[in-house]
């Protein structure tokens, strides 16, 4: 009965670390869909400061032309 009640006590162990590996690997994946969210988000205001800086370039040659 002995090596049973080890082998349960060991098993639990393991469950339980399982289940907090995949607690973190879980925050691990939320965090990387945030970051990516910001990431687009980011890439979208660089685009449009693009186009403004092409706007405002170009206005500026004509002024000085």
């Amino acid at each position: 009965m002995a090596k049973k009640d080890r082998l349960k006590e060991v098993s639990a162990k393991i469950g339980t670390v399982m289940g907090k590996a995949d607690k973190q690997a879980r925050k691990f994946k939320k965090a990387g869909a945030v970051a990516k969210e910001e990431l687009q988000a980011i890439s979208k205001q660089i685009d449009e400061m693009k186009k403004q800086l092409l706007k405002t370039t170009t206005r500026l040659k004509k002024a000085l032309s």
